[in-house]
Order: structure tokens, then sequence, then C-alpha cells
């Protein structure tokens, strides 16, 4: 308490000397937004919100106020001015800022995107067949975004044949996004657009989207529909109605099925189209159930389902495509106490499991066609590892993205049938960096239960260890979300 008592006076002191100060010297004082008290009702309880106002982001009196603000903000760093852009020119001089990602292979073509110097926004690119082939730019953001006070870009997928792209952009900077249809062979970008796109999926025949919306008041993704490009109708196929409920949809990478997830906190349900009879009516893969989350994918002839029905952490299950009823599942991977099953990719010929034991993130490989399965290893204690861009359904490449707090973000291509990895890039740390000063472990600290409490720490090599020394520590433990390394 003695220390608390110390940060409280000593901050009361600071507070006033800067009302000294700014009395002293003429600085500005601080802008004071109105009150205006708005009263709410809920579980017995009166609440007051004085700001409530300020969510009317179109009104001139919150726009001045934040005007206001950011006047204020200048007016008392401005003596710190020219720190900031020594603070920014260090930053970017530690940044490559000519770079290309790494690309990833899909339908005949290689796709990435490249940034230039001085230029905001990636420039997103394909070549047909192999790297040699020319250029084609698909969508370059920073002729996009010319004239726009915001931009981004949130959905980018590109039908099987290769011509059209389906994008979505936001001016509005609410995640506010519009979807549009581009021709990649004219470049000429297509009529058919839809307000408020959350998530969209091809159908196999190269002229049917599938795509959700979110309200215009709550912005919860609550309606699905199916446009055939050309034609003036876009179909309501569901509307969730729960409020518990969002949606989104995908397509099995295995292009066999159109997914329409509703889920809540707690609860998912899962509904589906074969991708290749776009105009079939949706069926229920498992009704909802209080308190059971589940989720699919597919190859070939047998749905894979992740589900909690037997524990928190999920199981591993699968079931015909023909009956997938509950019945009919067989168990593949149990649920276990210590492990959490987090996800699934499906492949032709194997499939990925990705868990979390103590923190830390484990990959699974299963061969199919031998029966076999082994964990992919990585060299060092602590690390995050999850999948990269995995467009292709038959290939035994898993792209791997990889970092640690000693180790840059590397990008791997993992054979799972030789079980080697091969190093795709390591993002470069301009302004010198060498990675074999440093060491990191994992160590655990007892809580006053009992309860091991997982530590990750890097360390000069030459620290010495005498309690002395001093550290940042950070933590997290809520949602049942582990707090990852990063370099």
């Amino acid at each position: 308490m003695h220390a608390v008592n110390y940060v409280l006076v000593m901050g009361m002191t600071m507070i006033l000397l800067g009302i000294r100060l700014q009395a002293q010297e003429g600085l500005p004082a601080p802008p004071a937004a109105k009150k205006v008290p708005k009263t709410t009702q809920i579980h017995g309880e009166t609440l007051v919100d004085n700001y409530f106002w300020m969510r009317e982001k179109s009104n001139p009196e919150v726009i001045d106020y934040l005007k206001a603000e950011n006047a204020y903000t200048d007016a008392m760093t401005q003596s710190t001015k020219g720190f900031q852009d020594r603070l920014y020119k260090e930053m970017l001089a530690r940044i490559k800022e000519t770079d290309v990602d790494v690309p990833y292979k899909q339908d005949g073509y290689i796709y990435y995107t490249r940034t230039e110097q001085g230029k905001q926004y990636p420039i997103f690119c394909r070549k047909r067949g192999n790297s040699k082939a020319p250029e084609e730019i698909t969508l370059d953001l920073n002729e996009m975004a010319k004239g726009q006070e915001f931009f981004s870009l949130g959905a980018y997928t590109v039908s099987n044949d290769g011509n059209l792209l389906a994008y979505s952009t936001d001016t509005t900077g609410f995640r506010q996004y519009v979807l549009h249809i581009k021709d990649l062979r004219t470049g000429r970008v297509l009529p058919d657009t839809a307000e408020r796109a959350t998530s969209v999926a091809w159908a196999n025949d190269n002229r049917t989207i599938f795509y959700t919306q979110e309200d215009a008041v709550t912005k919860r993704s609550n309606k699905f529909f199916r446009h055939v490009l050309g034609a003036p109708i876009h179909e309501a196929l569901f509307e969730e109605k729960d409020e518990l409920y969002d949606i989104g949809a995908g397509r099995t990478r295995s292009k066999g099925f159109i997914l329409l997830v509703s889920y809540s906190k707690t609860t998912s349900e899962v509904q589906y189209i074969a991708a290749d009879r776009p105009n079939d009516s949706l069926k229920v893969f498992l009704p909802r159930q209080k308190d059971h989350e589940y989720y699919i994918d597919h190859i070939k002839d047998l749905f894979y389902i992740r589900t909690n029905d037997q524990g928190k952490n999920f199981r591993l299950v699968t079931a015909s495509v023909d009956d997938p009823r509950k019945k009919n599942w067989k168990e593949i991977v149990g649920h276990r106490k210590d492990v959490k099953l987090e996800d699934i990719d499906c492949f032709s010929d194997h499939y990925i499991v990705l868990e979390r034991e103590n923190g830390i993130p484990r990959i699974l490989v299963a061969d199919l066609g031998r029966g076999q399965s082994h964990y992919i290893e990585f060299p060092e204690p602590v690390y995050l590892a999850f999948p990269g861009q995995n467009a292709e359904f038959e290939t035994p490449a898993y792209r791997i993205n990889y970092q640690s707090f000693v180790t840059p973000r590397s990008v791997y291509d993992y054979d799972v049938k030789t079980r080697k990895r091969k190093l795709l890039k390591q993002q470069p740390v301009l302004g010198g960096y060498a990675p074999g000063l440093y060491q990191s472990e994992r160590i655990h600290a007892t809580a006053s239960d009992g309860t091991k409490i997982p530590i990750s720490i890097v360390y000069k090599k030459e620290l010495i260890r005498d309690g002395m020394r001093p550290m940042l520590l950070a933590g997290y433990g809520s949602y049942g979300f582990s707090n990852d390394v990063s370099f």
C-alpha cells in the first residue's frame, strides 16, 4: 500500500506541476466536453452516460470537439516535434519499404503482394504459371485510395477459372465494406455490387457468388445472399434472427462446399450447399444446441468435424457426406484435458491439426495414405507458429508462418511427406541485428492455488542472474486466449 500511495502522491504532484507550468507558460487549457446525461435502465441498475452524444459521428459538435482535442494535443507536444521526427525516421530506417511477400499458388497462377518505397499501400499481383511470366496487377491499392480520407481492403478471392476477382473496400473507416467484382481479363469493374458485405465465396460455376451482409445499425452479420453475375436479383437465402449470433460464409479448400456458419460465443451451427450445385437450398449440418460448438471441413467423401460435445478442448470426428448425422460420427482425435484442438486444415491426402499445450502452439500432420501422424518440430522453446496462405488442396507443401522473441517473422514450406522445411523468406531487420546474442526460454511460476503459470522470457546471453536486473513483464489471461510471443 505504501508503494501505491507513493505513486498517487507523485501523480498528483505532477498534475499540479503541469497546471502551474501551464499557467506560467501560457499553454492552452484542455477542451472540456459538455455533459448531456443519458439514462439507461438495465438489470435493475440505472446507468448514466454524460457523453453518449459523442456517438453521433456526423454531429458538427462532435467533429468540432475532436478538432479541439487534436489542436490541444498538437500544442502540448509541440516541443517534441523534432524528437518525434527522429523516432519516425529511425523506425522507418529499420523497415524494408520496397519488398515482395512470398508468392502462393492457386489454380495455375502464383499470387503475391509487393510494396514500393514511399507508398502507403500494397500492390496485389499475379503471374500465370511461374515466376518468369509477365506480371499482372490485380489491384493497386495506392491508386484506389487516391482522393479518399480512408481506405481498406477486405475480401480478396478469385474465381476458379482465374477470370474474376471478388473484393471489398471500405472508405468510411467504420469497417463498412462494399463488394465489387473485377474482370481480370479486361480490368473492368462489373456493375454487380453489394453494400456492407462481410464475407464472400465463389461457386464452382465461376458466375455465382455467395456473401454475408451486416445490419446497418448493429453491424452484426446476419443475412446471407446468392447472386448470379449480371442478374438483377440478390437472393436472400437466410437471415439470422437471434441477436446473439453472427454469420460468416466461405468455401472449403476442396471446393466441395459453400459453408455458412452461425456462431455465438458458446454455440455454433453450420449450413452448407454443394459448390457444384449453387442453386440448391441450404442444408443444416447439425441443428444448434446450447453450448455446443462445431465446425466442419471436407476431404473426398468425408466431413471432418471439430466439436466440443465431449469437452471444452474439442475433439475431431468424421462423418459421411451422404449421411453426416451425429450417430454416424467416428472419432479420430479424442478430447484431451491439457491440449486444446484449435483448428484443422484439410488437404487431399492429409489433414493438419492445430493444437495448443501449455500455451505453446503445436502442429500435427496426419498422412491419410500411410495412416501415420507426426508433429512438426520447431527449434526454440517458445515461439509462434500458424498457417500461412495454403490455397491449394492437392499439395504436399504446408505453408507456415513462424517467429519468436529472437527470430524475425519467417515463412516456411513444410513437406508433409519428407518432413523437410524450406525457408522462403525471413523479414530483414535493417540497421543491424545479431540473433546469436539473445536467448529465450519458458519458465513457470506457481500461483497461490497451485496453478503453474507459464512465463516466456528473452534476454541477452550475457545476463547475470543475480535477481537484481530490471525487466518488463506483460501478462494476459482472459477468454482462453494465450499471450503469444512475437519478434
